[in-house]
């Protein structure tokens, strides 16, 4: 048929009333005839794997059923308007032995034939009915299946809600069939669960759900949907499920069926028909199998009397506490309070490690109660409970305004006042990675830390809210470190420098910044110390800095003294991102006698920057580093000892050990020929970072009265540094499916940690040893679930191990220069991987597992060090014969 122009109509315009024209004929065509009963065959498959053990079975359920349709109602002044009557017939459920063979259920499926009423306009369902009778897991089966009718009428993206949420949905429109792509990360459905923000120990999600449906003549022909989800963890993709549904609709039959109902709106229709109908949603709902409360009670009437002590660093222990947050999460505040108040002295610590875990209102409300921060008698307790707050890896603001109060209220040692403020930063810190930067409660925190630094006086003070915004990482309070690492000198420089040296590099790649450190590493307008010159210089060199900034940084290794300069030396030659940057100028170095000569790039001296290679795995690799500061006298200023994580183009210091001495020379009377330590009395203190959160500083001692005093009186027991249970891993989501069906996805990974110090100065021998022992045991578990009511299926996994770290030191006073061996040793570490699969019928009372696991040893070895530290041991072992 030949199409004319209007005079008045442009060809875009013609065009766009032919696409209309299409797309209503279309929709007109593709609905259900009034007097019709369509009979289709309809069919559900599920299957639940673990994707890191092919030779473990996998679930295999697949519900088949007839399904009747046909119109109840239509509106006249627009045809494409209907109100559809749904009823699943005679369902069987098929499942898999894991043999190979197929057991067929015939079981009752409870309401899964009471019908359900959907609201049809030209594709898209605007309404669904059910009545009160139905069960919520069975009505989202219904769900699954009316969600297969929905469509749209022209390709491009659209934005719908069905079964799974609220979606975006790629269309592409062809003669007979429609397809559909659902973007799964697009989805928003109602909250459940919770997750962190760490690119390490996170969690991922790899989605995809395709639907196709074929008409013929106006009749929905066949409709099909699969969709897959595969979870797994970062580091360990052992950890992970597959979980895969595919829907299947075939018309096999038309057949006479009850005639439309006249009637001018579906209010009207519902009121005539002799079920109650009522709207539900067509999202489905979270649901979960009920834990219930009475897990502690009974926990509360046997275990706390036989269990007397814990060894936090065995797997048994960490066991105990991943089983013990789950147990809390569902418990009442009564039983948490009861359990944290009748439990024997050493066990109260492992109850409140779980209880902030839980992080339930239950556990935070046990906690505020049980807590009095004005009680002398439990500072401890109160320093367990901060630095737990501090390590959890989704803080709530909750958690946050319980730290608060605390810290507002009277608290009986200033040291916990230090360590809370130190935490508020790091709770602070997470929320704002977790994008609550911007809710109320964060907002009082940023304020408490910013204006408490500004109202600080003593230099202690000072430097508490520097590492409280180290923590915190905010970009807005990055002048304000700026300001006070240039305007003030010693050890406030130092700490607002490191508190710089902890943000992303990005942030710290600005004009402003590189202006100050510039300033600072070159004294530009007044002095610094020589550990602030060259922090300085080391967030200058990661930064995205000129040539120049390299060259004169070179240049500058003459102002600091040996040592210092042989340390900064070190890094850039081996530190590989200077590496990278600094190949950039090595035409310009080769070229420049000034720079390129044995003076500039050959310092004396023995301190050192050296890293390592830890641990690697496909997911995974671990480094160690070694950072060693020595006076001019041999004697150590600073050893900074870490081991980083790698994975997923990020990476997390997962713990970090410096101790920093200053004026040690004044005890064997040589005073000092470093101008940093001239007057100062000799110390010794230790600084720890866990999982990038720094804690707060100790102080072994502090001159050479307390020292003689701590020699005298100590029992010659390590100092406890960190000791305690944390989760590294809490994830917990659902995954709905275009099927109807919902798995519930749970990770879980604790951390039983004990570090320990032991610095032993011996003035009489001449002689110090220095032992920092870390212990710990890592327990991750891993579920997914699928619960239909009438049929369960569950895949579990854990992966366990135990380990022991030593990092050495031993420094010879006697000689000249000083002699000083380390040693970094980690002992055997057994490892274990437990698979389980398990299934059930409730109503058959039938019950599947399969269970399949391995175990491993992985030998102790020692890690090596620059080759001046094996000529050191060797001097040093001569010395002693």
């Amino acid at each position: 048929m030949a199409i004319k122009s209007h005079p008045s109509l442009s060809y875009t315009q013609i065009a766009l009333l032919l696409f209309c024209c299409s797309a209503k004929a279309f929709s007109e065509a593709l609905s259900f005839q009034p007097g019709i009963s369509y009979q289709y065959h309809y069919m559900l498959d599920l299957k639940v794997k673990h994707i890191s053990q092919p030779s473990m079975p996998e679930t295999n359920l697949k519900i088949d059923a007839n399904v009747q349709t046909y119109l109840l109602w239509r509106n006249k002044s627009q045809l494409e308007e209907q109100l559809v009557h749904v009823q699943i017939k005679d369902s069987t459920v098929h499942r898999n032995n894991n043999s190979n063979s197929v057991i067929k259920h015939v079981i009752d499926t409870g309401n899964l034939g009471r019908p359900v009423l959907f609201h049809w306009i030209s594709g898209k369902i605007v309404g669904l009915y059910g009545t009160k009778e139905d069960k919520s897991r069975i009505l989202d089966l219904k769900r699954g299946l009316v969600s297969l009718f929905q469509f749209q009428t022209f390709s491009g993206i659209q934005t719908e809600e069905d079964v799974s949420g609220t979606c975006s949905v790629t269309y592409q429109i062809s003669d007979g069939s429609i397809k559909k792509t659902k973007d799964l990360s697009s989805c928003t459905a109602l909250p459940f669960g919770y997750q962190a923000d760490n690119t390490v120990f996170g969690v991922s999600l790899n989605s995809t759900s395709k639907s196709e449906l074929s008409h013929v003549g106006g009749t929905i022909q066949t409709a099909a949907s699969e969709e897959s989800h595969i979870v797994y963890l970062r580091a360990t993709s052992l950890l992970g499920s597959e979980v895969a549904s595919r829907q299947y609709l075939e018309l096999k039959s038309s057949i006479p069926g009850p005639a439309e109902i006249p009637e001018d709106s579906v209010q009207n229709i519902l009121k005539l028909l002799p079920e109650k109908y009522q709207k539900i949603e067509i999202a489905s709902h979270p649901q979960r199998r009920n834990e219930g409360s009475h897990l502690l009670k009974n926990y509360l009437k046997t275990s706390p009397k036989k269990l007397t002590k814990l060894t936090i660093s065995k797997v048994s222990t960490t066991r105990q506490f991943n089983a013990m947050v789950k147990m809390l999460r569902h418990a009442k505040k009564r039983d948490i309070l009861q359990l944290l108040q009748k439990a024997a002295g050493e066990l109260v610590p492992f109850y409140i490690d779980a209880a902030v875990g839980a992080q339930s209102s239950a556990s935070l409300a046990a906690l505020s109660e049980f807590l009095d921060f004005s009680k002398k008698k439990q500072v401890s307790l109160h320093e367990k409970f901060l630095y737990s707050a501090a390590l959890a890896p989704h803080p709530t603001k909750e958690m946050l305004n319980l730290v608060l109060e605390k810290l507002k209220g009277k608290v009986s040692d200033p040291v916990i006042m230090e360590t809370g403020i130190v935490v508020i930063g790091a709770i602070v810190g997470k929320m704002c990675k977790m994008k609550l930067c911007e809710i109320k409660d964060v907002d009082i925190a940023k304020a408490t830390l910013v204006e408490g630094l500004h109202e600080a006086e003593e230099e202690s003070e000072i430097k508490i809210y520097l590492l409280a915004l180290k923590n915190a990482q905010l970009p807005e309070t990055i002048p304000l470190l700026l300001q006070y690492a240039e305007e003030n000198g010693g050890a406030v420089s130092r700490k607002a420098l490191a508190a710089l040296q902890s943000f992303p590099t990005e942030m710290i790649s600005t004009k402003e910044v590189k202006s100050t450190l510039r300033k600072i590493f070159h004294q530009t307008y007044q002095e610094y110390d020589k550990a602030s010159r060259l922090i300085a210089a080391e967030i200058l060199l990661v930064t995205e800095h000129s040539q120049m900034d390299l060259i004169n940084i070179i240049l500058g290794l003459e102002d600091i003294n040996t040592e210092a300069s042989k340390l900064l030396l070190s890094k850039i030659q081996r530190g590989q991102q200077i590496k990278n940057r600094l190949r950039k100028t090595e035409k310009t170095l080769l070229t420049n006698k000034h720079l390129y000569n044995y003076s500039k790039l050959s310092q004396s001296g023995r301190s050192t920057f050296f890293s390592g290679p830890l641990t690697a795995t496909k997911d995974v690799s671990s480094t160690y580093g070694l950072d060693l500061l020595f006076t001019e006298s041999g004697l150590l200023k600073q050893s900074i000892s870490d081991i980083t994580l790698f994975g997923h183009n990020n990476h997390l210091k997962a713990m970090q050990v410096s101790i920093e001495a200053e004026g040690l020379e004044s005890l064997f009377g040589d005073g000092t020929d470093d101008d940093d330590d001239e007057h100062k009395d000799a110390t010794v203190g230790m600084s720890a970072m866990l999982f990038d959160v720094q804690l707060r500083p100790v102080v072994f001692f502090q001159g050479y009265m307390d020292l003689v005093s701590k020699v005298f009186s100590s029992s010659g027991d390590p100092i406890s540094v960190v000791k305690g249970d944390v989760l590294l891993i809490d994830y917990l989501q659902r995954l709905p499916m275009q099927s109807g069906l919902q798995a519930i996805v749970e990770y879980q990974g604790g951390l039983g940690l004990e570090v320990s110090a032991n610095i032993d100065v011996s003035i009489w021998e001449q002689e110090s040893k220095t032992n920092i022992n870390t212990k710990a045991s890592l327990v991750f578990e891993f579920t997914t679930e699928v619960d239909t009511s009438f049929f369960q299926t569950d895949i579990k996994a854990q992966v366990d191990a135990e380990t022991a770290v030593d990092f050495d030191s031993i420094m010879k006073f006697s000689s000249f220069p000083m002699l000083m061996c380390l040693e970094l040793r980690q002992n055997n570490m057994p490892y274990r991987e437990t698979y389980i699969l398990s299934e059930s019928l409730p109503e058959k009372n039938i019950t599947y597992t399969k269970r399949k696991g391995r175990k491993a040893t992985l030998w102790g070895r020692d890690f090596p060090f620059h080759s001046s530290n094996s000529e050191m041991c060797r001097s040093l072992l001569t010395a002693d014969e």
